[in-house]
């Protein structure tokens, strides 16, 4: 399977972030201090760094765990609490993107263990691997799109930890070391030396980071590139040398200086990769995305500390459901079609770019449908009927609104019901939502002023052309009314019951909860007998052991089968290429028992339902 990053850098070099710990620093925190431990104190500062990085046009933004292991942590009494740092850096740059909007990357930043290995020090590598280990595998199960190792100085410790990672992920990975004065390392080792020895060890990209500033990572990446002239190379030096002045750390670099030689390095040694180190800014990123614009001008625009907005484009025919014709789900179940669709979260910001951009990818896949969630966890997001109508707009592909109890009164589920109906999304997926105490807002409460059977009701009434009271609303409305069937519910006969209760209001097909055992799901299918409504299959891919276990121990209605997990511990640093093999075999196997599937990727990473979809 091709990883997104890697297709990516082959085509344009790619801008990544500059520095975190000097932002850190200009916000009034201290050396002294722990900058990991920020992501549990101040969540919002790191936040807000990375959000001015994507503004000033970088693609790729790093978690701030650089010094986030074990070792490091635990001069600050925070060597207990190495997966909590690392899990939360992750949620707050997988935040970020969602509200910048944008197909930023994520890489998980992983710096030198602070302790010589031996026989240097007294660190074994058994201590090594172990806390490299468990800092990589929180990045990696909370959606990490990629590694960089940055800012090593002893080679054995990087090709330790490659391997550890190589035995933990199928990541792609960012490989640096820093380089002193005279083009080598703190030990020793030459570019040619480097270079060399990270390809072997499995490294994708290698390069120098730090090392004092432009023109010495030039020389270094020059060298690099002599010694390997086919290698995937990155450069991110430091905004030169530091000085101090009044108790405060200088970086004398301009924004215009390392712009030139960002263009340099990738003109004249082909890099695929560029950023900053200790010292860049948003002023310094932003400069480097305006001299890289030529080599890709499909590029973000770089704006520092403005908001990226995008406006998606509106389609002549923004419905793609004419008045008084069936929806074009409804046509393809009533002809006995399979359908694909593949769910897409509204963002958390304003800016929809990325989902639209996933939309068009899924449909390229072969997507007949996109399945817009509600708020899911009771998270606050963008209205899923908004986002609808763009991607209906955008790519002319049909929607399904998840369309909850929980936000609306009995008045406002009827008036948010003309108004999607009049934007031409007809296909609604009837569901209560999950609790607002899920999420925790102090004082918010849910509606619920009727149940998913009621909303049915609600919506079927309007099929017939009047509103609850019975007043006429013009035209009969040409809903295609969905509501959930729990296949792994405890009490089948119970949801069984349901269904029937929901078929009789007036429902047209049934969305299922998540599958992963087509034996479980004929035995359902046994005791429903023939189903009232055609049923769509919920698939969600597994990445990881770790998140099956997740899933099956703490997610209720969602439970991978033993099998399941045995593949996925099998499949240990394959874990995304057995789950997508699995959710392929999965697929082929319930085709004939369902009439469509609907295909759920973790962590909005589209390609994954590409792929799945790729088996029929």
């Amino acid at each position: 399977m091709a990883h997104p990053f890697i297709e990516r850098i082959t085509k344009a070099p790619l801008l990544a972030d500059g520095a975190m710990g000097t932002q850190i620093y200009l916000h009034g925190i201290d050396f002294e201090q722990c900058f990991d431990a920020v992501n549990l104190s101040n969540p919002q500062l790191i936040a807000e760094i990375h959000r001015s990085y994507i503004a000033a046009g970088a693609e790729l933004i790093e978690t701030n765990t650089y010094g986030a292991n074990r070792i490091k942590l635990e001069p600050y009494g925070l060597q207990d609490r190495v997966r909590e740092i690392n899990v939360r850096a992750m949620k707050i740059a997988r935040e970020a993107r969602e509200i910048a909007g944008t197909n930023t990357f994520i890489a998980g930043a992983v710096g030198p263990l602070g302790a010589l290995l031996e026989p240097y020090g007294q660190l074994t590598s058994e201590q090594a691997r172990a806390a490299f280990a468990e800092q990589i595998g929180a990045l990696y199960e909370q959606g990490a799109d990629l590694l960089i190792f940055e800012t090593f100085s002893d080679l054995r410790e990087l090709v330790l930890a490659i391997e550890v990672a190589r035995s933990l992920c199928d990541l792609p990975i960012v490989a640096q070391m820093s380089f002193a004065n005279d083009g080598r390392t703190a030990l020793g080792h030459t570019p040619a030396e480097v270079v060399t020895r990270l390809r072997a060890a499995g490294a994708d990209v290698i390069g120098a980071n730090c090392s004092v500033g432009s023109q010495r990572v030039f020389d270094v990446l020059e060298a690099m590139h002599l010694a390997a002239p086919d290698a995937r190379l990155s450069g991110m030096p430091n905004a030169g040398f530091p000085t101090e002045r009044h108790n405060r750390i200088f970086y004398p670099s301009s924004p215009e200086y390392m712009a030139r030689y960002a263009r340099r390095m990738v003109e004249e040694l082909g890099v695929s990769l560029v950023g900053g180190c200790c010292g860049t800014g948003p002023e310094h990123i932003a400069a480097m995305r305006e001299a890289l614009r030529d080599l890709d001008p499909d590029a973000p625009a770089g704006h520092v500390h403005a908001a990226v907005v995008v406006v998606p484009a509106v389609a002549e025919e923004a419905s793609p459901t004419a008045d008084g014709q069936p929806t074009r789900l409804a046509e393809m179940l009533a002809r006995g079609e399979f359908v694909i669709s593949v769910e897409i979260d509204p963002p958390k910001g304003h800016n929809p770019r990325r989902c639209l951009e996933g939309a068009r990818l899924v449909k390229e896949a072969g997507a007949h449908v996109i399945n817009v969630a509600d708020s899911p966890m009771a998270r606050v997001r963008m209205s899923a009927l908004a986002l609808c109508t763009m991607i209906q707009a955008e790519t002319g592909l049909e929607t399904i609104l998840h369309f909850t109890t929980r936000d609306r009164s009995l008045m406002g589920i009827q008036s948010d019901l003309l108004g999607a109906h009049a934007l031409g999304v007809r296909n609604i997926l009837a569901l209560k939502g999950d609790p607002p105490a899920l999420a925790n807002y102090p004082g918010t409460r849910g509606v619920f002023d009727v149940d998913t059977i009621g909303l049915v009701k609600v919506i079927s009434g309007m099929n017939r052309g009047v509103d609850t009271a019975g007043n006429d609303i013009g035209a009969p409305t040409t809903f295609h009314i969905g509501v959930a069937l729990d296949i792994n519910a405890a009490d089948p006969e119970h949801e069984i019951q349901r269904l029937h209760q929901k078929v009789a209001a007036g429902a047209h097909f049934a969305m299922t909860q998540i599958c992963y055992d087509a034996e479980a799901l004929q035995r359902f299918l046994d005791r429903l007998g023939r189903p009232p409504v055609p049923l769509i299959l919920g698939i969600l891919p597994l990445q990881s052991y770790r998140q099956a276990e997740f899933l099956r121990n703490e997610v209720p209605g969602i439970a991978p089968t033993d099998e399941a997990l045995r593949r996925m511990k099998l499949a240990g640093p394959d874990g995304r290429r057995e789950g997508v093999r699995m959710a392929q075999e999965l697929l082929l196997a319930v085709r004939h028992l369902v009439q469509g599937v609907y295909i759920m990727p973790s962590f909005n990473r589209w390609e994954v339902a590409a792929e799945v979809i790729a088996a029929l």
